[in-house]
């Protein structure tokens, strides 16, 4: 056990590039985000490393200069200095009295509790890193509260807004904990059986799915468009602690 332990924490410790490119040399226009991983468990981190191997675009090289185990400490903080200055959690928490640390020296702290957003997170931050051509905006998100017969073949998504807005026109994906399932644009709105253009934070709607009728209640509706990335601001650390 010991030595497997030990096996375990000898890799952490090493560099992981995880996206390279097409020529598996980083040319030198290439930019570099390098990051601090810290899990819950081993077969946390090799999951999360693997599925950040995925996000690749050759103008941004996604590289792991350390990965390890356990509760966010001061020596990761410090590890993340060396790189872009950004750590990120999954299932996993952050030792207390560090945020004054934190502020003062621009480090900023990711923490998650599902692998698709920490994916979909890192994957905006890369994007905005990248100038100039179309990226994703997120437009508006709502939770499957309730589920109702759409016809054949068809499901009307009772949905609660939770950010942003829904409206009639917008490409949106349906996502559940492992995933986008469903991917379309939304043809109508209504509350209450009452036709609406767009639906905003904080409202109950009915959104109509064609086709397909596997969605179930704690889904996750996310509205979405394409803009120039000269629009996206670019990331960069705010020395901050952000639980997504």
């Amino acid at each position: 056990m010991r030595k497997e332990e030990a096996r375990h924490k000898g890799a952490g410790r090493k560099d992981k590039p995880v996206s390279k490119s097409s020529e598996g040399v980083r040319e030198a226009s290439t930019k570099v985000l390098e990051i601090v991983l810290k899990c819950d468990s081993y077969g946390s981190t090799e999951a999360v490393s693997s599925a950040l191997g995925k996000i690749q675009y050759p103008q941004v090289e996604i590289r792991i200069i350390n990965a390890g185990v356990g509760t966010i400490t001061k020596s990761d903080l410090l590890m993340a200095l060396t790189g872009s200055k950004l750590v990120l959690g999954f299932n996993t928490g952050i030792m207390p009295r560090l945020e004054g640390w934190i502020k003062d020296n621009g480090v900023e702290v990711r923490l998650y509790g599902v692998i698709y957003k920490l994916i979909e997170d890192v994957d905006r931050i890369v994007q905005s890193l990248i100038s100039p051509g179309p990226v994703e905006k997120i437009m508006g998100k709502a939770r499957v509260i309730a589920l109702f017969k759409g016809g054949r073949r068809g499901i009307i998504l009772g949905c609660e807004i939770i950010e942003g807005t829904l409206s009639v026109g917008s490409a949106f994906r349906l996502i559940t904990a492992m995933g986008p399932v469903y991917t379309g644009k939304i043809e109508s709105l209504q509350i209450e059986k009452k036709a609406i253009k767009e639906g905003k934070r904080g409202q109950q709607v009915g959104l109509k799915i064609s086709n397909f009728d596997e969605a179930k209640i704690g889904d996750l509706v996310e509205t979405y468009q394409l803009v120039d990335s000269r629009d996206i601001h670019a990331w960069s650390p705010r020395g901050r602690i952000l639980t997504v």
